[in-house]
């Protein structure tokens, strides 16, 4: 009897540790860019974030080649000029988020999400506002904040100056499920 009990016991601790870990089953994220001249916008459906619910750890690479542009000339600009996507392939944030949260009720929560953001081979500390919302088996997380392409060694000839803003606005907006191993 008590090797059966022990054996539930661990089996449902692992099924326990299994539903902590949340990964994307669909995610889009944006930016854009105003300047007098144009402005620019591109959207990436590619990327599939992580949430440790028990830890509260985020993690998220984004394909930087998976960025779609309505110009595919700002496409090729972007990749090849500007983040040299061969020689920098991927952006990826790993963080934690701060506030405490109780994944086991629905509701919605402001939280800051502080953790490293590496961009065009730079890496900088970042805290970053946005919402985890939740409700029965789907979180949902959202945030907008900007880049100052200065600090990640994002140059912009001196031609393209006025087409393209110092602060690029970016936008996330993801739907997690609990992860299941196949």
């Amino acid at each position: 009897m008590k090797k059966i009990v022990l054996l539930a016991f661990i089996f449902l601790s692992i099924n326990a540790l299994n539903a902590q870990i949340y990964i994307a089953k669909s995610c889009v994220i944006s930016f854009f860019s105003s300047s007098p001249l144009e402005n620019i916008e591109a959207i990436n459906k590619n990327t599939k974030p992580v949430i440790n619910t028990a830890t509260g750890d985020v993690q998220m690479k984004i394909a930087i080649t998976g960025f779609v542009f309505e110009k595919p000339l700002m496409q090729e600009h972007f990749n090849e000029n500007y983040l040299e996507s061969e020689k920098y392939p991927s952006a990826i944030f790993k963080g934690k988020i701060n506030e405490k949260i109780d994944w086991t009720k629905d509701g919605e929560h402001k939280v800051t999400v502080t953790g490293t953001f590496e961009i065009h081979g730079v890496k900088k500390e970042r805290t970053i506002d946005g919402v985890v919302t939740i409700k029965g088996n789907e979180v949902t997380i959202s945030s907008k904040f900007n880049i100052h392409i200065a600090d990640y060694n994002i140059k912009v000839p001196s031609l393209y100056v006025k087409n393209i803003a110092e602060d690029v606005e970016v936008k996330i907006n993801a739907v997690l499920e609990p992860y299941k191993k196949n």
